[in-house]
């Protein structure tokens, strides 16, 4: 008789897994092999990859970026344009031009290959199918039958992240973004260059932008999730007042953008969420990326200190430390921008004539656009006081899971 077939053999255990190579899982591999940790970076689709994205970077985005990144400027925006769907046009300077415009293709790639030169490996093409503590490990599972262990994980697969399902990710907001990448000839590309917009829409909580990018604009709408066809008939008339709706775009996609309810877990046992996937987004602008920068670097940190840790105790004080400081940093900036979002939500005629009329609400608004400030800080000025105590007498939305839906609790209102 042969002889049985030899077992398989064991998956090598990595330090740190990071599942998705947009800003934040880039980060955090970079973060964790600097640390001096055997550390994977899985991407699902092939690098470079198209992201539905704006591709503006804000001071606090710039000021997060690993220093002399390469990376294609394509133009930045020294003034924004703002309206009410429309209507009531005006256009203010910035006192120090700072919003960048990039491709997001291009950025994650950038910081995909700063991870690699730190000394995580890079497997693209390979997607996560589940996810199973283990003792001190956690068994990854991938496409076509792989299976990798880990010391700790780190998911930061975007805002449809099966990561965020795992750990149980709850969010308060829910919105669906439609965007197209048109190119346009010299006039228009002439006529935006140095300037984006920024509409209020028709819709409650929505608006449209424009960002320049050369002989392409960037343009796309936002609203909450659960109304499409209104959603995509405003894409239709924004893009046609603007003259962006001839072209053929070169791409023309949607995708959600999701909050965190305040409390949401973080993490679960060794495996930790950061970026989209934790659903760290400005409530009011669903800017993400500098979110994504600073809770990669954060989670990059935590999971180091997971691998270093003697035991499960000590090991989830290190997921514990990384929920604090999101929420003592980031959760701080969005529970204001969270205000903002229902003042604006309730009030956009107002909101548009505050910013575009009162010469302190632009001023915090540039100063926060060039990294000098905060929602948070624009919010504990006295303006900022007043209008949180009017948001305070708002509505707050009931929180939903990662994948948009409400809650359920318990008959005592608990998740």
């Amino acid at each position: 008789m042969p002889p049985p077939p030899a077992p398989a053999p064991a998956p090598r255990t990595w330090d740190v897994i990071v599942i998705g190579a947009g800003p934040a899982g880039a980060t955090a591999a970079r973060v964790a092999a600097e640390s001096g940790c055997t550390t994977l970076l899985l991407e699902r689709a092939v690098i470079p990859r198209y992201k539905t994205c704006g591709g503006g970077l804000i001071g606090a985005s710039l000021a997060a970026l690993p220093p002399d990144l390469p990376l294609r400027i394509y133009d930045t925006a020294g003034r924004f344009t703002f309206a009410h769907h429309g209507r009531a046009e005006r256009t203010l300077t910035c006192a120090t031009p700072t919003c960048a415009m990039v491709y997001r293709s291009e950025l994650d790639a950038a910081l995909t290959e700063a991870a690699a030169r730190a000394g995580a490996q890079v497997r693209d093409g390979t997607a996560l199918t589940a996810l199973e503590q283990e003792g001190d490990t956690v068994l990854v599972r991938t496409g076509h039958g792989g299976l990798l262990r880990a010391r700790a994980v780190v998911g930061a697969d975007g805002s449809a992240s099966r990561v965020a399902r795992y750990v149980g990710v709850e969010c308060a907001q829910v919105d669906l973004a439609l965007e197209a990448e048109v190119p346009v000839g010299e006039r228009t590309a002439g006529r935006w260059r140095g300037r984006l917009l920024m509409e209020w829409g028709p819709l409650p909580g929505s608006f449209g932008w424009i960002f320049p990018k050369g002989d392409v604009c960037t343009a796309g709408v936002v609203a909450a999730r659960g109304n499409p066809v209104a959603l995509r008939a405003y894409k239709e008339d924004f893009l046609g007042r603007h003259g962006l709706l001839g072209p053929r775009p070169l791409h023309d996609t949607g995708h959600l953008t999701r909050c965190r309810r305040p409390g949401s877990p973080l993490a679960r046992g060794r495996v930790l969420v950061a970026g989209d996937a934790a659903a760290l987004l400005d409530h009011w602008s669903r800017e993400g990326i500098s979110y994504a920068l600073r809770s990669g670097d954060m989670a990059g940190r935590a999971a180091v200190r997971v691998v270093a840790a003697t035991g499960a105790e000590q090991a989830t004080a290190a997921t514990r430390d990384y929920g604090r400081r999101i929420d003592e940093t980031l959760g701080v900036e969005m529970r204001a921008s969270g205000v903002l979002m229902r003042l604006f939500f309730r009030t956009p005629g107002l909101a548009h004539a505050a910013l575009t009329r009162l010469p302190w609400a632009w001023h915090h608004l540039d100063a926060y656009i060039a990294g000098h400030t905060t929602v948070a800080g624009i919010m504990a000025t006295p303006l900022g006081r007043t209008a949180a105590a009017l948001a305070s007498r708002l509505p707050v939305p009931a929180p939903r899971t990662a994948e948009g839906e409400p809650v359920r609790t318990s008959p005592a209102g608990q998740p």
